[in-house]
């Protein structure tokens, strides 16, 4: 694989901003998922799960809160940098229209998890169900604007970002001690049931089109500054969270791998983020932050409690810290994380990183 990987690099082009370009691989890009992808969508909602006031959005271009989890650019936003595209409008924006369209989507919603009750104190929000809906909604959209048959091509030639499960345990099973999920699972009966209703997801995205996926773990539930808030006393990451994620992540990959023998072809590709969060988490110095253990924003120990709001502690610069707020990384952890899903080998990626899935897809044109 790693010698994939170095032809993949030779083939691509790198231009002065950092991006990555391959001949004829103009694509649309669709993201699903929560609040770690989600680029707005929850700003035309009435929830409390949105990131539309400052200091969110404080080093985004337009220096604005955008409803990006972020004080920049997340996840998405930097994969379409690297691709060289626009980044895709959140489903709900009314700028999404005309050859916009084509640009693809992003139906990520802030809060939502797998399971239908995750996130329900959120009260509206795109839960995953609705997202696909709206997936199928955007294609017919989509087939009235080029006809039917190029907008089925362009969904099977687009990438695919999903986002998924981390809610499901901190929002869900462990929100609150004796959680209606935690009386009626064990952990482990738990992520089993997690993995099943995942792969019907999984399944339908399939179904609705979806060939190029790239689906994210969780990261280390228990070390976020939320976490070591409420339940580290040493400053360690807490054990019943990452007990969640060890046994999660695992069988997420063992899952894909079932996936695509079903399927017959390499649809989905498991994206290690635990690994990638971890690398940070374990040795931040290493990647230049001075804390990975702080939020940059937000109150209480380790700046770990509540929202952050303008009223919070805010740090001056967001480039030394590994998390932007009690649960979501800055930008630069963020582009920690899109260069191992870009060029990382098969610990991060797997079975293939996206450089060599863009070179696989160009050849096969």
């Amino acid at each position: 694989m790693a010698s994939i990987v170095v032809i993949s690099l030779m083939m691509m082009m790198v231009l002065g901003n950092g991006a990555w370009v391959v001949e004829g691989a103009e694509r649309a890009f669709f993201v699903f998922g929560d609040s770690l992808v989600d680029n707005g969508n929850n700003n035309y909602l009435a929830t409390s799960a949105r990131a539309d006031s400052p200091p969110y959005g404080i080093d985004y271009p337009t220096h604005r809160p955008t409803g990006r989890f972020s004080n920049g650019l997340n996840i998405p936003d930097i994969i379409s940098e690297k691709l060289g595209a626009e980044p895709p409008l959140p489903y709900l924006s009314p700028e999404l229209q005309g050859e916009k369209l084509l640009v693809g989507a992003n139906f990520a919603s802030a809060g939502v998890g797998v399971l239908n009750d995750t996130g329900i104190q959120f009260v509206n929000i795109i839960r995953i169900g609705q997202q696909l809906e709206y997936f199928a909604e955007y294609q017919k959209r989509v087939g009235a604007l080029i006809g039917s048959e190029k907008a089925k091509q362009v969904v099977e030639e687009a990438l695919v970002l999903i986002t998924l499960g981390g809610n499901d345990f901190v929002n869900n099973y462990y929100l609150v001690p004796f959680s209606v999920r935690s009386r009626q699972y064990t952990l482990p009966d738990y992520v089993s049931y997690v993995i099943s209703e995942y792969k019907n997801v999984l399944a339908k995205l399939h179904s609705l089109g979806a060939r190029r996926v790239i689906v994210t773990g969780t990261g280390p539930l228990g070390c976020v500054p939320a976490e070591l808030a409420q339940r580290s006393r040493d400053g360690n990451c807490a054990d019943e969270l990452q007990q969640a994620a060890v046994l999660f992540n695992p069988q997420l990959v063992e899952m894909l791998n079932g996936l695509n023998s079903e399927i017959g072809s390499h649809v989905f590709v498991a994206a290690n983020t635990n690994q990638m969060h971890l690398d940070f988490i374990t040795d931040p110095q290493a990647f230049g932050f001075v804390t990975s253990k702080v939020a940059c924003c937000g109150q209480g120990p380790y700046n770990g409690i509540g929202l952050c709001t303008p009223l919070s502690n805010l740090c001056p610069n967001r480039d030394e810290y590994a998390f932007w707020d009690p649960f979501h990384p800055t930008e630069k952890a963020n582009r920690i994380i899109v260069e191992q899903i870009l060029t990382g080998t098969t610990d991060y990626m797997h079975p293939m990183n996206l450089s060599t899935i863009l070179i696989m897809d160009s050849k096969a044109k």
